[in-house]
């Protein structure tokens, strides 16, 4: 949310937050299901009137995002444990996307495994790895309890350890992988 110069010790400046900088936009909310329950009802009113008040703020400050939430649990269940606000879900719960774990479409390892490699490339200014044929089936047998963040770190790890400067080979894989 932000805050004012001069509203705690160190405020020595005015900070705008994500709502501010979001405005007109979309608000990403991440594990949106861990959220603590004071937060939710800020979030909440957020939604609602369209307005909130930075940290030490005086002046309510009117905003427009369209916000996206992710979670690695069940909202309703959560809801009926009394674990998460009912209203806040209905309000966030427009278009619900349910998109199963890695180990239950293994078939998308390929693809995402290009995409993550490509990335990879781009983020260290280096060429693209590819992986070979042995090392892509290990990683497509593999359950992926971390899901795509875990192969993610898999592929980011096997290209900094590759003594190949072109390829992923099985034997740059982590040995639980192999």
């Amino acid at each position: 949310f932000g805050y004012v110069k001069g509203s705690f010790t160190g405020a020595i400046s005015e900070k705008m937050g994500l709502f501010e900088l979001a405005d007109q936009g979309t608000f990403f909310l991440d594990e949106i299901a861990d959220m603590s329950p004071a937060l939710q009802v800020k979030v909440l009113r957020v939604l609602q009137e369209g307005t909130f008040f930075k940290v030490g703020g005086t002046k309510p400050l009117q905003v427009n995002v369209r916000i996206v939430a992710a979670t690695n649990k069940n909202l309703r269940d959560l809801v009926r444990a009394g674990r998460f606000r009912e209203d806040l879900f209905y309000r966030i719960n427009v278009v619900s996307l349910i998109i199963p774990p890695l180990r239950e479409r293994k078939e998308d390892v390929p693809v995402l495994a290009d995409h993550i490699l490509e990335k990879i490339g781009r983020k260290n200014q280096v060429e693209k790895k590819e992986i070979s044929k042995e090392a892509l089936e290990i990683l497509r047998r593999h359950d992926w309890p971390g899901n795509v963040r875990e192969l993610e770190n898999e592929l980011e790890k096997a290209t900094i350890f590759s003594a190949d400067k072109r390829i992923i080979t099985e034997t740059t894989l982590s040995p639980e992988l192999v």
